[in-house]
């Protein structure tokens, strides 16, 4: 009986182990974030740009993907920045280190990137960094 015991407690453990793994390192489109995150760094930019939507549909569960984020705010390409900054909105507040980042976005040749910027801004700390006159 105390074996049985022992075993059921083993099993809770190991349940509880793939939980905390799964909420570390969550899974979209039957691939883990740190996969998605990775794809930000691809050669071509449609499959960074994927990457960034896809984690964005996360939403705050994506939060360990903000310094890959951030970085992939410095892309050449209009069409990964943008998913970037819907990707930090759709986090929120646990973006918050991409502020500054964003911040330096709000001013962006592309006008839908700098309005983007402004919304992921606006998201994260419940305020517009450019508030209307």
């Amino acid at each position: 009986m105390r074996t049985l015991s022992i075993l059921g407690l083993a099993g809770l453990a190991l349940v509880a182990h793939d939980a905390s793994a799964q909420a570390a390192d969550p899974i979209v489109n039957e691939r883990p974030l740190s996969e998605w995150i990775a794809e930000l760094k691809a050669p071509a930019p449609l499959t960074r740009n994927a990457a960034a939507y896809t984690i964005g549909g996360l939403g705050p569960a994506a939060t360990p993907a903000v310094p890959a984020l951030i970085e992939a705010l410095n892309d050449p390409v209009d069409a990964v920045r943008y998913p970037v900054c819907v990707a930090l909105r759709e986090i929120g507040p646990g973006a918050i280190a991409a502020v500054p980042a964003l911040t330096e976005m709000l001013d962006d040749r592309n006008d839908d990137i700098a309005s983007m910027a402004r919304k992921a801004i606006k998201s994260i700390t419940g305020t517009d960094p450019r508030p209307p006159e």
